[in-house]
C-alpha cells in the first residue's frame, strides 16, 4: 500500500499579523510557524493505517521555501517513511487550483492507494486543495471525515454534516479523504523518532517541474475588518425601552422603515 498526507506550514493562529506591503497577504516576518493543525489529524490517520497495514509506504508532501522543511520533519517523527518538498518561495502566492495541480502531478504516475490531506489551511482557509486533488487524478473525495477504519482494501469513514449529523461512507481505493478536527488525538514526536527523523529522505522538487496549470482565481486584496462602534445598553421600564428599542431600529438599521 502507498499512501499520501499532504501538509501545510502556517503561521502559529496567536502571532500578530500585519499585511505585506503588497496588499494581498499578510507579512511573514516576525512570526512562528507550525503545522496546519487540520493537517496534523491528517498525518496521524495516515501513520496509523501505515501501523496497520505493516507493509504500507508514507510519503509527507509539503510547498514551500526551505523554512517548511522543519515542520516536515514533525510528520516524519511522526512515522511518515519519506518526505516530499515541492521548493517554491512564492508557495503563498499560488491559489488553490495551482497548489492542487502540483500535488496532482507529483501523484499522477505513483499510484496512491490512499491520500490524506486536511479539510482546509488555517490561513487562506478555502477548503478546496484536497476537493481538486482528487478531481485532477479521477479519485472518489471524502470531505470533513472524523472516523476513519480500513479492511481489504476499503474504507468506512464518517464526515460531518450539519446539525451535529454524521454520514457514514463506503468507498473503495484508491481514494482521496480530507481531515476535519476531532477524526483523531495527533502524537506528539518522541524524542527517538525524533533522531530517526533526521536521517530520512527528504528531496526537494523544483515547483517548475510540476506547476503544469495556470491560476483560475485572483486575490484582489486583503484586510482587517473594519471595526465597528460599541454597543448601547437600554435601561429601564420594560415598556419605554420597547418604543426606545424601535425607534433606535428604525434610525440606525431601516430594518423597521
Amino acid at each position: 500500500m502507498k499512501i499520501l498526507v499532504c501538509i501545510k506550514q502556517v503561521p502559529d493562529m496567536e502571532s500578530k499579523f500585519k499585511i505585506a506591503a503588497g496588499g494581498t497577504w499578510y507579512d511573514p516576518a516576525d512570526l512562528a510557524w507550525r503545522m496546519n493543525e487540520y493537517d496534523e489529524y491528517a498525518v496521524e490517520q495516515a501513520v496509523q493505517l501505515k501501523e496497520q497495514v505493516k507493509e504500507a509506504d508514507l510519503t509527507v508532501l509539503c510547498i514551500g521555501s526551505e523554512r517548511v522543511k522543519e515542520t516536515m520533519k514533525k510528520a516524519l517523527a511522526m512515522g511518515c517513511d519519506r518526505g516530499a518538498h515541492v521548493a517554491d518561495d512564492n508557495a503563498a502566492g499560488k491559489e488553490p487550483f495551482e497548489i492542487a495541480g502540483i500535488i496532482a502531478e507529483y501523484a499522477r504516475d505513483k499510484q496512491f492507494d490512499l491520500i490524506f490531506t486536511g479539510m482546509q489551511s488555517q490561513d487562506r482557509g478555502s477548503a478546496q486543495v484536497g476537493v481538486l486533488v482528487a478531481e485532477m487524478l479521477s479519485l472518489p473525495c471524502i470531505t470533513t471525515i472524523v472516523h476513519f477504519a480500513y479492511a481489504d482494501g476499503r474504507i468506512e469513514v464518517k464526515r460531518e454534516l450539519e446539525g451535529g449529523m454524521k454520514a457514514l461512507i463506503k468507498a473503495k481505493t484508491p481514494t482521496l479523504v480530507t481531515c476535519q478536527l476531532g477524526l483523531n488525538t495527533p502524537r506528539y514526536p518522541t524524542l527517538p523518532n525524533i533522531m530517526k527523523a533526521k536521517k530520512k529522505e527528504l528531496v526537494s522538487i523544483p515547483v517548475q517541474d510540476l506547476l503544469k496549470v495556470e491560476a483560475r482565481q485572483e486575490t484582489a486584496k486583503m484586510y482587517f475588518p473594519e471595526k465597528k462602534g460599541g454597543g448601547l445598553v437600554l435601561e429601564g421600564d420594560v415598556g419605554q425601552l420597547a418604543d426606545r428599542l424601535i425607534q433606535i431600529l428604525k434610525e440606525k438599521t431601516g430594518v423597521l422603515a
